[in-house]
């Protein structure tokens, strides 16, 4: 990302791509606009008169979730804040990655800078800062459960604007503390409701979410161009995908992926075909149907996403004009695990499609005359077996793949006193999504180096013009296999063309 023109939060709604913009590099600010200075201002001050007044709200002076009848005194409402942060300091597992937590931090502060949550501008600004100086909240993996949001791992980011615990700074694990002091911000102490505000959301989720539909939408383009690799060594019957024929069953995915096909295979109908079949098997001819669900799971994935990204999302809310307390249940993530859940199916049945054709390519019966397993042609050509682990390697990614996509929300538990009676799960359908999507990656790296090895063994090799580029770029970095060797380097060699967007497959819609 070389813009230097920031992401600013506060005046109008965000994009997904504008929090996949401030992970790649672009910087973000806060508005300075002072109506929206004055509408957080508000909001806090509500908060304030409402405490000096005595009065009862929820989780700034009562306790918190089944514990909403214990009253708090208006001067414990500091000290119940820290004590919210500081309790729910137990998550475990492998901490999230660096662009996950980052992206967790644009999220929240989006969420916040909407001015319905009670939190005062420097709250705001504290949170900006660590964004700008890449501060990042070391979040452990499990401990959500999807409401009251992801209270959690949101409290590892309360923790860090307070200077405590630790964080990722420059590369290392260091005291919050620590890192705070070496970029000159003040620790955040917490006004009433504002530990509740940073922690009751579904921000984590949100987060985890946008980067999974973004390397969903981005697999959907390669799975499709790997199809016309596919369907050129195997020289398919390229009428499967005239347009007559997704014109009569008008999924917009399935046509979108139909007319990438033809882009990539140069469809003309008026020119011959080098046909083998008059039908392909389904992993060819019915790829638009299959790839066309995954276009229409991601374009539904950014409308939710896009939604609870500019959605005011924690408990209660505080209306700035008037300073009326609204107890709701924002915090519940269920469009979210929806989405999620969707998405993965999706991605994993995309995964099954290409290990399908895999198995075209390897089966001396399915591969319309090349050789089994892909072996090259020579003399030692019976003591070699091409691509035979591979295709099994695609086979173990593949159910992988398919063994996450089981609906995570459909897993909720009761918990806390039972107050939490039904929770979303959405961070465990967004963490099983990106697991989902580790295991495609890796499946269309394989194909994609199958289908480059059978367009070379194929004499009378015709390819269009997206699988000539295809190959080309795979050629100039990956050489042909000509005599057995481990392929272990060539798929990690291809997964880094591919993510660092050196792969020709096209850009996604």
């Amino acid at each position: 990302m070389t813009t230097s023109s920031p992401v600013v939060v506060g005046e109008a709604d965000l994009a997904l791509s504008d929090v996949l913009d401030v992970v790649a590099g672009r910087p973000l600010a806060l508005s300075n606009d002072p109506a929206v200075i004055a509408r957080l201002e508000a909001g806090a001050r509500a908060v304030a008169e409402h405490v000096a007044r005595g009065e009862e709200i929820y989780g700034v002076t009562t306790g918190f979730g089944d514990s909403c009848e214990n009253r708090v005194p208006g001067d414990a409402a500091g000290a119940l804040q820290r004590n919210l942060v500081r309790y729910h300091g137990c998550g475990v597992g492998p901490v999230l990655p660096d662009d996950a937590a980052l992206a967790v931090l644009v999220v929240r502060l989006a969420t916040l800078a909407r001015g319905l949550s009670g939190v005062r501008p420097v709250l705001l600004r504290t949170l900006e800062a660590l964004v700008r100086h890449r501060i990042l909240p070391r979040i452990p993996w499990y401990g959500s459960v999807g409401a009251s949001g992801d209270l959690t791992p949101l409290s590892y980011v309360a923790a860090a604007l307070c200077g405590e615990r630790t964080v990722t700074f420059e590369g290392r694990e260091v005291p919050a503390a620590e890192a705070l002091a070496a970029c000159g911000i003040e620790p955040l102490v917490l006004a009433p409701k504002e530990g509740l505000a940073l922690m009751n959301g579904t921000s984590v989720m949100t987060a985890l979410g946008i980067l999974a539909w973004d390397r969903a939408r981005r697999l959907l383009r390669w799975a499709t161009a790997i199809t016309a690799l596919c369907a050129d060594a195997l020289t398919s019957n390229r009428r499967h995908f005239d347009p007559r024929l997704d014109a009569a069953k008008p999924h917009p995915g399935q046509r979108k992926v139909a007319a990438w096909l033809r882009e990539d295979l140069g469809f003309d109908p008026a020119a011959g075909d080098p046909r083998k079949r008059l039908q392909d098997r389904y992993s060819i001819r019915c790829a638009p149907h299959v790839l066309g669900v995954l276009s229409d799971a991601v374009d539904l994935t950014e409308r939710i996403l896009t939604v609870e990204l500019n959605s005011a999302n924690d408990n209660p809310l505080v209306d700035p004009d008037t300073g009326d307390v609204l107890s709701g249940g924002n915090f519940y993530g269920g469009h979210v695990a929806f989405a999620m859940d969707g998405l993965k199916t999706a991605v994993a049945n995309a995964a099954g499609l290409l290990d399908r054709q895999m198995a075209l390519l390897c089966g001396a019966a399915t591969n319309n005359g090349l050789p089994a397993n892909l072996v090259a042609p020579g003399a030692d050509a019976a003591a070699r077996h091409g691509f035979k682990a591979m295709q099994i390697t695609a086979s173990a990614l593949c159910a992988e793949a398919m063994k996450n996509t089981m609906p995570a929300s459909v897993f909720s538990r009761s918990t806390e006193c039972h107050n939490q009676d039904i929770v979303s799960m959405g961070t465990h359908a967004a963490h099983d999504c990106l697991r989902v999507l580790d295991a495609a990656e890796p499946v269309a790296a394989v194909v994609t180096l199958a289908a480059c090895q059978g367009i070379d063994l194929r004499e009378d090799a015709a390819p269009g013009p997206g699988s000539r580029r295809l190959h080309a770029a795979v050629r100039a970095e990956i050489p042909m296999v000509t005599a057995d060797r481990p392929q272990d380097a060539d798929i990690v060699r291809l997964l880094d063309l591919y993510r660092s967007g050196r792969l020709p497959v096209g850009a996604p819609a």
